[in-house]
């Protein structure tokens, strides 16, 4: 278990944290600009000491303000990866490889180089300098050279953020890898919700250095009191799925959750494997009756919840279908139009599903954006 108990005051920005986070998979510190993820991740380094709290990782007490504990940054045996690769720009990449093997601790189980070569695809680019890579490429060998340090953790920070979509493609298979195979727990900063979907097991929620929320990421990411966090336009629900059934002839695949299924496009999945969905509140429109002569497939028998005022014209409507909280963002004068009160019985409408799959062997792209589903 990582034990995050800290609080930090500097002029004009105040942080508090608290969570557990497992000691495997990805954790995801998920906020916008300013919101004190890095903070965090760089008090666990050591080149931040908070003010109070304790930091914990597995048996080894990084951090305890109480007790006077403060372990010395090169003691702490973690592997830090920036938004920029930072590179030795005059050795090639083996050689920068090599410069991770020699900052390493004697370990029972250390990480070997030609296994972190084969799980990152980088064997291929080891006499090039690191001006002549990619993005990603360059993202690749950092981290290969983080993991050959033999760290008990890794800590990225926004390793994606100054890549194109296209190097954010390319990385993002490997990072899955990394987090089935390498057996590290992973604390892993991003702004963008795509990122922490596809990538995370667990998410701590930040907003202006507070805590908003810590939990499971298909939890937490389709809780209301996180619209500060999100912004209006993606507030929606994650659903944890397994394939159910492919329509070859349709080009479909049908996704069941605990609470019923859905049609989306079809998804280069085996049957029964795990997929993530996305349904966002801007998605889904609501009926009072079941709709007819429509083209929309996917409907779903619920309850209104509750109705929450967001910004501008807009509502939220949280509709309960079985133990499922689904959300619909629509204007205040549909729900006077539609008379909409908790309790009610309505139909919703779901026209676009994203879907990410949680395998390093999917190699297809999110659907958001997709037609109507």
């Amino acid at each position: 278990m990582i034990a995050i108990d800290i609080r930090l005051a500097r002029t004009g920005f105040t942080l508090r944290a608290d969570f557990a986070a497992p000691e495997t998979g990805v954790t995801a510190l998920f906020g916008r600009s300013g919101a004190g993820k890095t903070t965090i991740i760089q008090a666990v380094a050591g080149v931040v000491r908070p003010d109070a709290g304790r930091i914990v990782v597995g048996e080894e007490t990084f951090f305890d303000a109480a007790r006077g504990i403060d372990v010395a940054v090169e003691k702490r045996r973690v592997g830090y990866v920036f938004q920029d690769a930072r590179l030795f720009p005059h050795l090639n990449v083996e050689r920068n490889l090599r410069y991770g093997e020699r900052r390493a601790r004697v370990v029972d189980k250390p990480v070997r180089f030609d296994a972190v070569i084969e799980l990152l695809g980088i064997g291929h680019l080891l006499t090039r300098r690191p001006h002549t890579l990619s993005g990603g490429e360059r993202q690749r060998v950092a981290i290969g050279r983080a993991l050959l340090a033999q760290p008990r953790l890794l800590l990225m920070d926004e390793p994606l953020a100054s890549l194109d979509e296209a190097r954010k493609q390319e990385i993002l298979p490997y990072l899955e890898r990394l987090r089935d195979e390498a057996g590290l727990p992973i604390l892993f900063v991003s702004h963008s919700i795509d990122e922490v979907l596809r990538l995370s097991d667990m998410v701590v929620a930040l907003k202006d250095g507070a805590q908003i929320a810590f939990g499971p990421v298909a939890e937490v990411m389709s809780r209301p009191d996180i619209l500060p966090v999100v912004g209006r336009f993606d507030l929606g629900t994650i659903l944890d799925c397994t394939v159910a059934r492919h329509d070859e002839a349709y080009q479909l695949s049908t996704l069941a959750f605990a609470d019923g299924e859905l049609r989306v496009p079809l998804v280069d999945r085996p049957l029964g494997a795990a997929v993530r969905a996305r349904v966002r509140s801007r998605d889904v429109s609501i009926a009072l009756s079941r709709p007819h002569d429509v083209s929309v497939s996917n409907l779903l028998a619920g309850t209104v919840a509750a109705i929450r005022r967001i910004e501008g014209p807009y509502a939220d409507v949280e509709i309960t279908v079985g133990a499922m909280a689904l959300h619909a963002q629509v204007t205040h004068e549909s729900v006077e139009r539609l008379g909409l009160r908790p309790g009610m019985g309505v139909w919703a409408m779901v026209k676009t599903v994203a879907v990410d799959a949680r395998s390093p062997r999917f190699n297809g792209r999110s659907d958001d954006g997709s037609p109507e589903a």
